[in-house]
């Protein structure tokens, strides 16, 4: 039986958002409304002494911002099948597992029918503004969806399945591949797929930059196997086609053109975290543009990427007022000052009460909080972002860093952002010897007093003992926190180390995630390793072949 296929009208999806987001004051008091109108009767909210009220005020003077710790016992309960209004309304019958990699074990996220609908407004709506850049042909091909494992839960629901086919976005591997076990085994068949169907390929994503880069090392390694495999299928003209591409790329650069030459565009989070993956990126994809995807995490979605022009680096999200309702803790200090009984002034450092997503302003920091249509009230992400400027009237953020991932020992904060910069400066050493920093993370070490910054580096080949112990005191010097110099300057702080480690430590760190139930689509380096992950810590230390401390102080 044939079905009409739907396609999406994309001038209608850009007019809808801009009418939106010319009026997102009240489309957000409208969303809270919805939102507690929905949700009222659950007994979360009953314990907040609402009584119904659904406007801004009395929310935030009723119900307090929470983490998620705070709610680990009413989404425990869901998780293990109370069908009771708890979070929501409606049961939830769904958890969605976040990929642990940043506190060292995965967290409960509950997941329904509300938030599936958010995450197909954000990806019709960025692939509306893609469209108009980046425009992909229909063709016909195998029946599946997206390239590379990814959220089981979104892939999994048939709307997105919809979802893709009217965004014209189908993909050649089918669902065998897709939810295969073994994620070593689906990707080689991911990577058989492609090559198969190498001419009709118009774009190739992930969820994260980190499983693209890892699909095409992997390649490098296995290249000739896949052309046994093709020439046995029996396609010899295509695996002589392949060799024959292979053999002449120079160090694999453009090797995405030249596997896919129809390919528009590469897809995926490459902000944040993703960003120490984007050189290795640019190196395989050559001129094909880079486009980060949008903004969200396992607890909801945030913003869409409508400026697909943009380098990864400077791409911006604008928030979609109507998927969940915002509010933003500005990252400026308030301090109090206060009169001792002797005279002596004493400050008292207090945080700024949260601002409405009409209110941000311009160049400041925030760290965001979500009220979700899935049992999330003024929920602390954990999330840093900087306003870079409105799209009529909401707010265009850039993704910082996570607020809670920090190297410090006393007076010193330098973030994940410090960290990435820093790697990368002193990365430049190694690059003039055709190497590069494979993947890097770090610890703070106490048990040396006094405590010291440890870095740990996985590097592509061998370096000479003088251009690793430079890179170290680059390493130390590229730390401009204030904090931190004067600290070392005194020797509060150690020397910093650099600890170099095999080849494949990194690719045992996501075996381990992997092995704890993550997917790696979802997976992210740990890049501060703090106790709560003495396993990833573990596997780090095991691994060193040296280590180099520091003499630039």
């Amino acid at each position: 039986m044939l079905e009409k296929m739907e396609i999406l009208d994309v001038e209608k999806l850009v007019g809808d958002f801009e009418v939106m987001t010319k009026d997102a004051e009240n489309v957000q008091r409208q969303t809270l409304k919805m939102i507690l109108e929905e949700n009222g009767c659950a007994e979360y909210l009953q314990n907040m002494g609402l009584n119904g009220r659904t406007d801004p005020e009395s929310f935030k003077a009723c119900v307090p911002l929470v983490t998620h710790k705070d709610l680990e016992s009413y989404i425990q309960r869901v998780a293990d099948g109370a069908f009771s209004p708890i979070l929501t309304r409606k049961p939830i019958t769904t958890i969605s597992l976040s990929s642990g990699t940043t506190q060292g074990k995965p967290k409960f996220v509950p997941f329904n029918d509300e938030l599936m609908e958010t995450t197909l407004q954000i990806y019709r709506t960025s692939f509306a503004f893609r469209n108009s850049s980046f425009t992909v042909a229909s063709r016909a091909r195998p029946k599946g969806v997206c390239a590379g494992t990814a959220t089981t839960n979104v892939f999994r629901n048939s709307q997105f399945k919809k979802a893709m086919t009217a965004m014209q976005s189908e993909c050649c591997s089918p669902d065998e591949v897709i939810f295969g076990p073994d994620f070593h085994q689906s990707l080689y068949c991911h990577l058989l797929c492609g090559l198969i169907f190498h001419e009709e390929i118009q774009l190739i994503s992930s969820s994260f930059a980190h499983s693209i880069v890892l699909a095409f090392r992997t390649f490098e390694k296995v290249w000739e196997e896949l052309c046994d495999d093709i020439r046995e299928g029996p396609n010899p003209e295509l695996a002589d086609l392949i060799e024959n591409k292979c053999s002449r790329l120079s160090h694999w650069y453009g090797l995405i053109p030249e596997l896919f030459p129809n390919v528009k565009y590469i897809y995926g989070i490459m902000t944040g975290s993703m960003e120490p993956y984007l050189k290795k990126l640019r190196h395989y994809a050559a001129d094909v543009p880079l486009i980060s995807a949008d903004y969200g995490s396992s607890e909801g979605w945030i913003g869409a990427n409508i400026n697909p022009s943009l380098p990864p680096e400077s791409t911006t999200y604008a928030v979609l007022p109507n998927i969940g309702y915002f509010e933003f803790i500005p990252l400026k200090e308030n301090v109090e000052e206060h009169m001792q009984e002797n005279g002596n002034v004493s400050f008292l450092s207090t945080e700024p009460k949260p601002v409405g997503l009409t209110e941000v302003k311009v160049g400041e920091e925030y760290e965001v909080i979500i009220t979700s249509f899935a049992g999330l009230y003024r929920y602390r992400l954990g999330d840093v972002v900087k306003v870079m400027g409105f799209h009529n009237s909401t707010p265009e953020l850039k993704f910082v860093c996570r607020r809670n991932l920090m190297l410090t020992i006393n007076i010193d904060k330098n973030t994940e952002k410090d960290l990435q910069l820093a790697v990368e400066e002193a990365a430049k050493l190694i690059a003039e010897e055709k190497l590069e920093v494979i993947d890097f993370s770090s610890n703070v070490d106490v048990s040396t007093d006094p405590g010291h910054y440890v870095i740990f580096w996985e590097i592509s080949g061998e370096v000479s003992d003088e251009v690793l112990k430079e890179c170290c005191n680059c390493l130390d010097r590229s730390f401009v926190d204030a904090g931190y110099v004067s600290s070392r300057k005194v020797n509060a702080i150690g020397p910093l180390e650099l600890r170099v480690v095999w080849k494949g430590t990194f690719h045992k760190i996501l075996d381990h995630y992997l092995g704890l139930g993550a997917v790696v689509s979802q997976f992210k380096t740990p890049r501060c390793v703090g106790p709560t992950n003495n396993k990833v810590l573990q596997i780090l230390c095991d691994n060193v072949v040296k280590n180099y401390f520091s003499t630039a102080f």
